[in-house]
C-alpha cells in the first residue's frame, strides 16, 4: 500500500472519530461553543507545521483579499452547519448529504470558472444525487433542520473549495491556514456569548480530543497528498461512510434500513467513478505527453515535454 494512501485512510478515519465526538455533545453545548473550542484545539497541531520560508505575521498580506475573506467566511458557515447536523440527525445521513459537495463544486466550476464538464460526469453526479435521495427520502419521512444544515454545508464547502482553487497558486499558505482559523475562533467566540456554558472537565477533554483530531487529520491529509496522486487519495474519503455506519450504530444506536444502505452504496459508487475518471484522464494525458516528448525533433512548446504529475 502506498504510504500516501495509508496516510489518507488514517486521516479520514481520524476525522470521523472527531465528528463522532461532536455528535455526542447533543444539546449540552451550543453549536458555536463547540466550534470555538474545536477550532482552538485544532490549531495546536498546525503550529508545528508552518510552511518553510513563510512567517505567520505575513498572513494578512493578501493578493486577493476579497476571495480569501470569502473563503474564510464560507468555512465558518460550513463548520457551523455540519456541527448542527451532527447533533440533530443520524450520522450516515449527514455524511450522505455532505457528499453532495462535488455536485455543487462542478456546477460552480462551470458557471464561475468556465470549465467544461462531460456528459459522463453529469450522469455520475445525478446518480449520486439519487443515492442521497434514497437515504433521506424527502416526502416519505419527516425531515429536520439538520438535513437542511447538512445540505447547506455542502454548498458552502463547495464555495470554500472553488475559491481555494482560484487563490491557492498566488496566496501564501500561512494566509490560507491562519485566516480561516481566526474567522472560526473570533466569530464563534462572539456568537456563543449569550448562551455560553462553562464546560466541565469531561466536556473540555472531549472538545480537546475532537479538535486535536481535526488538526491531526488535516496534517495527515496534507502528507497524503504529498506522497500519493490525488486520484489515489480522493477515493479514500468514502471510508467515512463506513465509519459513520459503524460509529453511529455502536455509540448512538443508529441503524440505517436496507434502502438507506442502497442509497449510501450509490453515493459511494458515483463518487468513485468520478474520481477514477479523473485519474484515467490524468494518466492518459501523462502518457500522451511522454509519447510526444519521445518523438524526434525539438519540442515546440513546454507542454509537449511536461505532462501532469501522476
Amino acid at each position: 500500500m502506498p504510504v500516501g494512501v495509508f496516510y489518507a485512510i488514517v486521516a479520514y478515519s481520524v476525522y470521523s472519530c472527531g465528528d463522532a465526538i461532536i455528535k455526542g455533545f447533543g444539546q449540552g453545548l451550543s453549536v458555536f461553543e463547540i466550534n470555538f473550542f474545536i477550532a482552538l484545539f485544532s490549531l495546536i497541531p498546525a503550529l508545528f507545521v508552518k510552511p518553510k520560508g513563510e512567517r505567520w505575521r505575513h498572513s494578512f498580506r493578501l493578493k486577493h483579499p476579497g476571495l480569501v475573506h470569502l473563503r474564510s467566511f464560507s468555512g465558518v458557515a460550513s463548520s457551523t452547519l455540519i456541527t448542527y447536523a451532527f447533533v440533530t440527525i443520524p450520522f450516515a445521513e449527514t455524511y450522505s448529504l455532505v457528499f453532495l459537495m462535488p455536485m455543487f463544486i462542478t456546477i460552480m466550476s462551470v458557471l464561475l470558472l468556465r470549465e467544461r464538464v462531460d456528459g459522463m460526469r453529469w450522469a455520475m453526479l445525478a446518480l449520486g444525487f439519487i443515492g442521497v435521495m434514497l437515504v433521506v427520502r424527502p416526502g416519505f419521512r419527516d425531515l429536520q433542520l439538520g438535513h437542511l444544515a447538512a445540505l447547506c454545508c455542502a454548498f458552502f464547502g463547495a464555495i470554500t473549495t472553488t475559491v481555494l482553487r482560484v487563490v491557492a497558486p498566488s496566496e501564501k499558505r500561512v494566509s490560507l491556514i491562519a485566516l480561516p482559523a481566526i474567522y472560526l475562533i473570533v466569530i464563534n467566540a462572539v456568537v456563543m456569548i449569550p448562551t455560553f456554558v462553562v464546560p466541565n472537565i469531561q466536556q473540555l477533554a472531549l472538545l480537546a480530543a475532537s479538535g486535536s483530531m481535526v488538526g491531526i487529520g488535516h496534517l495527515l491529509l496534507i502528507a497524503a497528498t504529498r506522497n500519493a496522486p490525488a486520484s489515489q487519495v480522493a477515493p479514500i474519503q468514502y471510508v467515512q461512510i463506513v465509519w459513520a455506519i459503524g460509529l453511529g450504530a455502536f455509540f448512538y444506536f443508529e441503524y440505517p434500513d436496507l434502502l438507506a444502505y442502497v442509497g449510501l452504496g450509490v453515493v459511494v459508487l458515483s463518487g468513485l467513478v468520478n474520481v477514477f475518471m479523473d485519474g484515467a484522464k490524468t494518466r492518459i494525458a501523462g502518457r500522451f505527453a511522454e509519447y510526444r516528448a519521445s518523438r524526434p525533433g525539438p519540442p515546440t512548446n513546454i507542454t509537449e515535454v511536461q505532462g501532469p504529475e501522476i
